[in-house]
């Protein structure tokens, strides 16, 4: 580990620019996420927006009265296993994250190049908004590449870029969806932490890409079938698969679909035509199901 956000690569590897990390500690557990949980109990580490019991003097992690963006800010020695050398070499495998609400996405799906590229476009995830009722309500939300309120130039520059990279170092990508996969947020139990790690790890040490894969029709990318040591369920992985109804579920899909597709139409004018004309196929409904045949259209 050498941060856990706001890093930079050069033709020599990589760095992190803050020499520490912004964890998001809501809710987290010594049991769910230690290294990050003994950061909290740090000399040198600062809470944000956390609530504290007046009398104890005890911060309660629990908490969301305040806000859910509950954060820890901690310097990178804090960290036992972090890398403290600065400058670390190019890396072989690149995880795209995503918390997907609908239940449409697989807990881990291999990219190509080019689908890599239009997901950093698109930077897709679901916020949850309160409604009326008290209840949250998933909702479909994208940024630009990652960091829209960072970046210093026209996302498409960071997008050839990350092109070239991947293409020059081999680099594996991997699309992970830490949410939900199969049935939506209020109808099923979110990916557990302990699968998403077992996944990374075998895509790292390069026993993943030794199974057996199959393409998802309308996204494209490719799912595996079973993991090594079957560390995580063969029924979680597609979520195809793990579906009640899977005529709902093609409908969850198509929508989802629909959405980037709507999304990406702001770059069709920005973005060189060489590239635009790439990542334009990337994703097409057109080419997988009839709309009309359930009643949709865009």
């Amino acid at each position: 580990m050498i941060g856990d956000h706001a890093h930079a690569w050069s033709d020599k590897g990589l760095f992190n620019l803050e020499w520490g990390g912004y964890a998001k500690i809501m809710n987290i557990s010594k049991e769910n996420q230690p290294f990050i949980y003994e950061c909290t109990r740090k000399f040198g580490s600062i809470l944000e927006n956390v609530s504290i019991d007046m009398d104890t003097r005890r911060v309660n992690l629990s908490d969301n009265s305040l806000t859910d963006n509950t954060r820890c800010i901690y310097p990178i020695t804090h960290i036992p296993h972090a890398y403290r050398e600065g400058l670390f070499d190019h890396p072989k495998n690149l995880f795209l994250l995503t918390c997907d609400a609908y239940g449409v996405l697989p807990p881990i799906a291999r990219l190509t190049p080019e689908q890599a590229v239009y997901a950093f476009l698109s930077a897709y995830t679901s916020k949850f908004n309160q409604v009326e009722t008290g209840e949250f309500k998933a909702q479909v939300m994208f940024s630009v590449a990652f960091g829209d309120t960072m970046i210093a130039l026209p996302a498409y520059a960071y997008a050839k870029r990350l092109m070239e990279n991947i293409i020059k170092y081999n680099i594996n990508c991997w699309l992970v969806n830490t949410g939900w996969s199969g049935e939506p947020s209020f109808k099923s139990e979110r990916i557990q932490i302990a699968h998403t790690r077992a996944l990374v790890k075998a895509a790292i040490s390069g026993e993943l890409s030794k199974m057996e894969f199959e393409a998802d029709p309308v996204f494209q990318f490719e799912i595996p079938k079973k993991t090594p040591g079957d560390v995580v369920p063969v029924e979680i992985l597609n979520p195809r698969n793990a579906a009640e109804d899977a005529g709902e579920y093609e409908l969850r899909a198509i929508r989802l679909v629909a959405e980037f597709m709507k999304n990406f139409e702001q770059y069709e004018d920005i973005v060189p035509e060489e590239m635009r004309a790439m990542l334009s196929q990337i994703i097409s409904i057109d080419d997988n199901l009839d709309l009309e045949d359930f009643g949709l259209s865009i």
